[in-house]
C-alpha cells in the first residue's frame, strides 16, 4: 500500500542528526536529520521502499542550527543478522551534487563493540556528483575513514540513476567480493586486510539504507532544485551461507 511504513518486523529508524550518540552530523558534517516520517520513508505501492530526502520544514534544529534537510536512514540490527553469505539489494540511486545514498553493514556488535572495531562493509556508496560511479570499501581497526579498503566502478552502461541496478557483497571467513548487476569489481583477501590491521568480518552484520545529505563524502548541495530527490529501494535479499 502505497505510504506504508516499511516493514517493523526487519527494519527500525535511526533518527536525529547523530548527536544523541555524540556523533553530530553522524561523523561527516551531514546536513540531513533522520525522521521516521512517511514523507521520508515509505512503500510506493508497487512493492518498493523510497527513502526521499526534503527541504526540511522550519523550525527543525540540527546541531548546526535550522536543519536544511530530512532523510531516513533504516536498519536491521536486531532483526535481521547474517554471518557469511551474499547480501543483494536491486536499487535506483538519485543525482545530484551532494546526495549520499548506500547500502551497507554493520557489525552486529555495535555500539557495544566501538567502530571501527566492529567491522563495516560498504556494499555500495554513491556520489550525487557523480553518476556513472558507486564505490565499495572495507572499514576495521588500521583501515577505517579515509585509509579504508575501497575500489571505485566505473558504470559501462550510463548512469547509475538511469535505472535500477543490482548492487552485492559475498563474504566467507577467506575473502570479501562485491558485485554490480552480477559483475565482480572488487574483491579482498583476508591477508590484504590483516597486513593493514585486524580482520572483523567472520561475526553477525546488520544491514543498513539511507540517504544522507551533503558532508565530506559528496560535499553540500550546491542547489535545493534536486529535492526531493528519492532513492528507490526495489528488494533486499540475504542469502546465509550453508
Amino acid at each position: 500500500m502505497a505510504g506504508a511504513a516499511p516493514d517493523s518486523a526487519h527494519w527500525s529508524h535511526d533518527r536525529g542528526d547523530g548527536c544523541a550518540a555524540g556523533n553530530c552530523g553522524w561523523g561527516n558534517q551531514e546536513k540531513q536529520s533522520y525522521t521516521d516520517a512517511a514523507e521520508n520513508a515509505a512503500m510506493t505501492g508497487s512493492g518498493a521502499l523510497a527513502i526521499t530526502a526534503r527541504v526540511a520544514p522550519a523550525g527543525r534544529t540540527c546541531y548546526y542550527g535550522p536543519c536544511r534537510f530530512t532523510s531516513a536512514k533504516l536498519k536491521t540490527a536486531g532483526k535481521v543478522e547474517t554471518k557469511y553469505g551474499r547480501v543483494e539489494a536491486r536499487i535506483k540511486l538519485p543525482p545530484g551534487q551532494g546526495l549520499w545514498p548506500a547500502f551497507w553493514m554493520l557489525g552486529a556488535g555495535f555500539p557495544n563493540t566501538p567502530w571501527p572495531q566492529c567491522g563495516e562493509i560498504d556494499i555500495m556508496e554513491f556520489r550525487g556528483s557523480l553518476p556513472r560511479e558507486s564505490s565499495s570499501a572495507l572499514h576495521g581497526p588500521g583501515y577505517s575513514g579515509n585509509m579504508a579498503l575501497q575500489h571505485r566502478h566505473q558504470s559501462p552502461s550510463g548512469a547509475l540513476s538511469d535505472d535500477f541496478h543490482r548492487f552485492a557483497v559475498e563474504w566467507d571467513s577467506t575473502q570479501v567480493r562485491f558485485f554490480v548487476d552480477d559483475a565482480l569489481h572488487y574483491a579482498v583477501d583476508r591477508g590484504t586486510v590483516t597486513a593493514h590491521g585486524a580482520w572483523s568480518f567472520d561475526g553477525p552484520f546488520y544491514i543498513i539504507l539511507n540517504l544522507a545529505v551533503g558532508g565530506t563524502f559528496d560535499g553540500d548541495p550546491s542547489s535545493e532544485a534536486i529535492f526531493p530527490a528519492t532513492m528507490l529501494i526495489d528488494y533486499v535479499r540475504v542469502y546465509a551461507k550453508s
